[in-house]
């Protein structure tokens, strides 16, 4: 039997210690360790056939055709597939996400680990969640954690090398070792003004934070892991918010914001709300959005206060999990 096709789920996971920095090596390796949480409640959904009547990759990303840079990211990484399959066919892709695309939603790592996750499945491939982990990170370094559910953590890169070292996340605990509920306040629909990529690179090359930055990373993810593992949701609260903050600092003092007025005003209403003795905490990534955590009970109370704010155009309910998975498999005899 040879595959010709495959469609895979994945989940977005957001960093609850973030992520933020490049080694200053080939093989889009992160600076500071990460842990993150993958979601339930988000979803991408590719399909990727191998076609011979193609001469080159064909990519639809929600019903258009993508071309430029996010299709040579997409090639790059098929490619890698069908090196190690031994041919050279082209490929259709057609993916589709169920939130906001390019906008601070991790939409760039529930699509590339789907990608991963169709590509070795349609090539017959028999690989190792790990190695799928890795050909996902290089391609996009929070896609890594996108192929395991539940909390997850992608270690540093190395500091020297030639690209080629594997580094793939590791789960950390399952979604029920630390019971959550994530509100994600939407704040706008369309795409972010400042690509992550770019607002990485600018940090690293001006931000007079940027080195403080990268020992705070490693500090706050240590710290961070101990907490989740003890189960101390006050702790991960703080320590996550801490996280966004101190990397949105580092942008910032470069004259890189992902904010809007919204973004301000929910970080603003979660203090409020922790003075009446409610557990909730904010993490932003790349975007405008506020991803609220927040204990399972109290998120009734929770979200309906998100939704009255001003500049809120949606909430999102998710909850840990988002174990990634094929859906379907063409193949001939």
């Amino acid at each position: 039997m040879k595959v010709l096709a495959a469609s895979s789920v994945a989940h977005p996971n957001i960093a609850l210690a973030k992520y933020w920095g490049k080694r200053a090596i080939p093989g889009n390796y992160p600076a500071v360790p990460s842990l993150s949480v993958t979601l339930d409640g988000m979803a991408t959904r590719t399909t990727l056939r191998f076609d011979p009547r193609l001469t080159e990759d064909r990519f639809i990303l929600g019903n258009e055709l993508v071309l430029g840079r996010p299709l040579e990211r997409i090639t790059k990484l098929v490619d890698e597939v069908r090196s190690e399959a031994g041919f050279t066919t082209r490929a259709s892709i057609v993916s589709a996400n169920d939130f906001p695309t390019a906008s601070g939603l991790a939409s760039s790592a529930s699509g590339f680990a789907a990608l991963a996750l169709a590509a070795v499945t349609a090539a017959g491939l028999e690989w190792s969640p790990a190695r799928i982990s890795d050909l996902a990170r290089r391609a996009s370094a929070s896609a890594g954690r996108s192929i395991y559910g539940g909390y997850v953590r992608l270690d540093a890169g190395p500091l020297a090398g030639d690209g080629s070292q594997e580094l793939a996340a590791e789960p950390v605990a399952p979604a029920s070792a630390f019971p959550m509920k994530v509100v994600v306040c939407v704040t706008h629909e369309g795409a972010k003004a400042v690509a992550s990529t770019d607002g990485m690179i600018r940090t690293m090359q001006t931000s007079p934070f940027y080195e403080r930055w990268l020992s705070y990373g490693v500090e706050n993810e240590q710290a961070l892991r101990e907490a989740l593992l003890a189960n101390d949701f006050a702790r991960v609260g703080q320590l996550a918010e801490a996280s966004a903050l101190a990397m949105h600092a580092s942008a910032l003092a470069c004259g890189v914001s992902y904010f809007n007025g919204a973004t301000l005003e929910i970080m603003k209403q979660l203090r409020l709300l922790r003075e009446v003795g409610l557990q909730v905490y904010g993490t932003i990534d790349a975007g405008p959005h506020v991803k609220v955590l927040v204990r399972p009970d109290q998120e009734p109370i929770v979200t309906p206060k998100l939704r009255a704010i001003t500049g809120v155009v949606r909430t999102i309910v998710a909850t840990p999990g988002g174990e990634p998975r094929v859906e379907r498999i063409e193949a001939s005899a």
